[in-house]
């Protein structure tokens, strides 16, 4: 791909990735209204976060067969489309089920874009992949901090759900360009690797899998539950709203930062593990002491998830040389994993109807987290042919950021 190519892909990752997380970030800081509006109950606004994550793992794990029957643009231009239209579906919603629906067809959109584009990075961006992977996920975790932070207040000069709805314009944008600059490989250069297949039947897929898991399943409670724990301690819309946004652009910044600071050295564990830390530290706070820092519990969990989410992606990329295969385990690590983090906002729910607060699912996600402790040492890079049933290369080389 010539250099203007690449750098046409490279504004398109910015763009969709700004548009993967706003349709799930604006709906916190409303619950109230909207549980007042529609009578929606708490295990069903559970469903405006589970299902996306869930149809997102569907999708994710469908993309790699999409890819053999059609061409990445048709894919990703379906992908937007989706987006666009459920958001826009939201602008005079009057039920639970037709919210719910608006939020299902956003994260089959979403599905799409997370299943096409890292194998296209890992292709196109050979020595930059820790980069632009690292690119793409804080502009996934700044369009959250954007659907937090500008929603509640454009709901105050309009309705809530036409404010919901304005999210469906940002996407003609991405649409356009994608459309009018952006080279992509045919349906044919995507053909089937014959060693696809075996990956799922790989121990480390399944490891890789339970990361991507427990880091979006922390992810999923905080969308869905930050902004009503604290609207139930007597924050309003607004200001649990900048909470949301304040733990979204502290992901934005991890998620790029801390690939960058773990590109030289192709063994990421050190950075995961900080990211890790983290995490363990914010969730222990909002468990403990929600109301003594609230925004440091915030700015550490945001930080962690964010970082922990953006190496996860590029240690996946990093166990396969050939970009198709790479792109599969990605898929399969997305997939599987997306489905397994829905569960986080419905067990949330249901830990609220037993305890009356939201302490129970902070200790959650704490659990998952110490499983997650141990798995993260596993990836010693120097493993990574043996666990995906290859010869090992003489000199392991470090992917520069």
């Amino acid at each position: 791909m010539s250099r203007q190519g690449a750098n046409a892909l490279l504004v398109l990752v910015v763009l969709a990735g700004l548009n993967l997380r706003p349709f799930l970030t604006a709906i916190g800081p409303l619950s109230l209204r909207i549980q007042s509006d529609l009578a929606m109950p708490l295990a069903s606004l559970a469903w405006l976060t589970l299902l996306p994550l869930w149809l997102i793992g569907i999708g994710v794990l469908l993309t790699p067969g999409l890819l053999r029957l059609t061409s990445p643009r048709i894919l990703l231009a379906t992908a937007l489309l989706l987006l666009g239209l459920g958001s826009a579906l939201r602008f005079d919603v009057t039920s639970c089920a037709l919210l719910i629906a608006s939020a299902a067809l956003c994260g089959l959109g979403s599905a799409l874009v997370q299943g096409v584009l890292p194998g296209l990075i890992k292709g196109r961006f050979h020595n930059r992949v820790p980069l632009v992977m690292g690119i793409f996920s804080a502009c996934l975790m700044g369009g959250g901090a954007l659907g937090a932070l500008v929603t509640p207040t454009l709901s105050n000069l309009i309705p809530w759900s036409h404010a919901l709805a304005l999210w469906s314009l940002p996407l003609l944008l991405a649409l356009l360009w994608l459309w009018r600059r952006v080279q992509l490989p045919q349906a044919a250069a995507m053909a089937t690797h014959p060693g696809e297949a075996s990956l799922i039947r790989q121990p480390r897929t399944w490891l890789l899998i339970g990361c991507f898991g427990i880091i979006n399943g922390g992810y999923g409670l905080v969308i869905a539950w930050l902004a009503p724990a604290y609207l139930a301690l007597g924050w309003n819309a607004e200001q649990s709203g900048t909470l949301v946004a304040w733990l979204a652009l502290a992901q934005t910044l991890s998620g790029l930062g801390l690939p960058l600071l773990a590109a030289h050295r192709l063994d990421r564990r050190p950075w995961m593990g900080l990211a890790v830390l983290m995490q363990i530290v914010g969730f222990s706070g909002l468990w403990l002491a929600p109301t003594l820092a609230p925004l440091l519990w915030c700015l550490l969990c945001g930080a962690g998830l964010g970082g922990s989410f953006s190496l996860i992606m590029v240690i996946a990329l990093d166990h396969l040389p050939d970009p198709r295969r790479a792109g599969t385990l990605s898929s399969l690590m997305q997939g599987v994993g997306f489905m397994l983090a829905a569960t986080g906002p419905w067990v949330a729910a249901r830990l609220h109807e037993e305890t009356g607060n939201f302490g129970a699912a902070w200790l959650w996600q704490l659990g998952g987290l110490a499983i997650m402790s141990l798995l993260v040492l596993r990836l010693n890079p120097a493993g990574y042919p043996r666990a995906m049933g290859q010869s090992p290369p003489l000199t392991p080389q470090p992917v520069n950021g």
